[in-house]
């Protein structure tokens, strides 16, 4: 099974399924666009064993390209680890300060946000395809982490996962307009003129918003793997029935 791990430090371990030919599915590893709920099953199941955990410390969401997010408890350890019926609704940020549960949240060409602070705990991932970043759910989230949680923002460490790369992220005048508007992702897009189209660096404009919140950039790190042209990338553009990677982050506990 191909996993890239971003990261490994004993105490959190984070990273990012990809596409894998000799895998069911190609290693897909979401409910809500398989042809086989058992095969995605048995993935993320060999998943688990590859991080040394279990399917029911799985937490996922039904994820609705939405701004909302959602504080983990232990008593939803296990939604949405087996079933899309369980899943925690309309939500594309998750996170806790729990130890033990695998976070989880699914990408094809969207861009995956993984952090982890180091002085009190708490991780979570955010998914933010680029209705999620006009909606600044990345800004929003780490200003209520900041605000309502008390977390200091030198403490995150954040990981950007592979994502569709600005070269093939073209987009129509509605959708650059909505870029535009944010006021601050202007060095992030280019005009083409021969196809009339605009290119939206998606990364660099989450990874703009994680520094607005007060995260130093030099605790940002971004893959630049691009979904569409990267063999290992499922990307919904290039191909819409494909699969999703899985990205996760985990603090281990005692």
């Amino acid at each position: 099974m191909k996993t890239k791990l971003y990261m490994d430090t004993g105490k959190f371990i984070a990273g990012m399924t990809m596409k894998d030919l000799k895998e069911p599915e190609k290693n897909n590893m979401a409910l809500h666009v398989c042809e086989n709920t058992a095969d995605v099953v048995e993935n993320r199941k060999d998943l688990a064993k590859f991080l040394n955990c279990e399917l029911s410390d799985f937490v996922c969401a039904n994820q609705t390209h939405s701004s909302n997010f959602h504080k983990v408890t232990l008593s939803e350890k296990g939604r949405g680890a087996d079933g899309l019926d369980t899943a925690i609704a309309d939500t594309d940020a998750l996170y806790t300060y729990e130890p033990n549960l695998l976070l989880c949240c699914f990408t094809a060409d969207c861009v995956p946000v993984i952090f982890y602070n180091e002085a009190n705990g708490l991780i979570g991932v955010i998914h933010s395809g680029w209705q999620g970043t006009v909606k600044e759910i990345t800004l929003k989230l780490f200003q209520h982490l900041i605000e309502t949680e008390q977390c200091e923002p030198e403490d995150f460490h954040i990981q950007i996962g592979a994502a569709l790369s600005q070269e093939k992220f073209e987009v129509d005048e509605d959708v650059f307009a909505k870029f535009r508007d944010l006021g601050y992702a202007d060095d992030f897009i280019y005009f083409n003129g021969e196809t009339r189209k605009y290119h939206i660096d998606n990364q660099l404009t989450v990874k703009k918003q994680c520094e607005l919140a007060g995260v130093p950039g030099d605790q940002i790190s971004v893959d630049r793997t691009c979904t569409y042209l990267s063999p290992d990338g499922f990307s919904y553009r290039q191909d819409k029935k494909c699969g999703r990677h899985m990205s996760f982050v985990m603090r281990k506990g005692d």
